[in-house]
């Protein structure tokens, strides 16, 4: 895992006390506290596999008697009726758990599918695929990891990152060119600056302001390929806005640099998973 285990913790405390509340009127009335069960997680579809290692944490903070075997990892290819973990703890805290374990790694699996499907769209292309902010509050962290499982890579994580202008940005400013100036006599030396363009003539505008990246947003083909002529390698040209998986490989092939996605957070489905108490 690359995060940080507090911040999971964190994430998964604040699940479980929203799913529990104080009791399971179901299992807390059924079971008796100290029976074990034995339960497998499997792969109902096939795809990426993320977020394992944090769906059996939920059962760790859970139950302290709580053991576990992965049989796959972050990033590994599963297919339906793939064994993915095999674990043993107190069956209340199994039942508990369940639906939050499996939310999240539904979810951060879903991520990590779909992204690898639109990576697998610009094979032969210098383009890479990315993410954007467009997240669900709270769990940003985990669904930029889970891009990266599927072989995309992460825009900025926050506002601290990038000096990104966009429309509203530039319109509050008076323009491209006062706007970048602006900026680059008030952010430090490690700091880009990325500039949405809608119009050629706000490319070409970027570009002599010295942006050091230029988004392409909602640009159709023709004009995309217009712009990679007129930046020619002298910044970052990032392809930005309705770019459906059916739409990518002709962008990436157009020469730019990077096609950044909000769908791969906002809008993906969740990768079917099923948990199964052994009888």
């Amino acid at each position: 895992m690359i995060l940080p285990q507090l911040y999971i913790d964190d994430l998964i405390k604040n699940a479980l006390l929203e799913d529990i509340n104080y009791i399971d009127v179901a299992t807390d009335y059924l079971l008796d506290e100290n029976q074990e069960s034995e339960a497998v997680f499997v792969a109902k579809a096939e795809g990426i596999l993320c977020g394992a290692d944090v769906a059996m944490r939920v059962f760790s903070l859970l139950d302290d008697s709580f053991t576990y075997t992965l049989y796959k990892k972050d990033g590994d290819l599963v297919r339906n009726g793939d064994l993915i973990a095999e674990f043993k703890g107190k069956t209340v805290k199994l039942l508990k758990g369940e639906r939050t374990a499996l939310n999240l790694i539904q979810h951060m699996s879903g991520i990590a599918t779909l992204t690898n499907e639109c990576v697998k769209e610009t094979v032969g292309t210098k383009a890479t695929i990315a993410d954007t902010r467009k997240t669900l509050p709270g769990l940003r962290s985990i669904q930029k990891y889970a891009v990266t499982c599927g072989g995309g890579r992460n825009h900025r994580y926050n506002l601290s990152d990038c000096a990104m202008l966009k429309d509203n940005h530039i319109d509050a400013k008076g323009g491209i060119t006062p706007a970048v100036k602006a900026l680059r006599e008030k952010i430090g030396h490690t700091v880009k600056i990325e500039v949405e363009t809608r119009t050629l003539d706000e490319v070409k505008e970027a570009l002599n302001a010295g942006a050091d990246i230029i988004m392409l947003d909602n640009m159709d083909n023709e004009t995309m390929a217009r712009a990679v002529e007129i930046v020619d390698g002298k910044a970052l040209l990032e392809a930005s806005g309705n770019l459906t998986k059916e739409r990518l490989r002709s962008v990436a092939e157009i020469g730019v640099d990077i096609l950044s996605i909000g769908a791969l957070t906002h809008s993906v489905t969740a990768f079917d998973i099923s948990m199964r108490i052994k009888k």
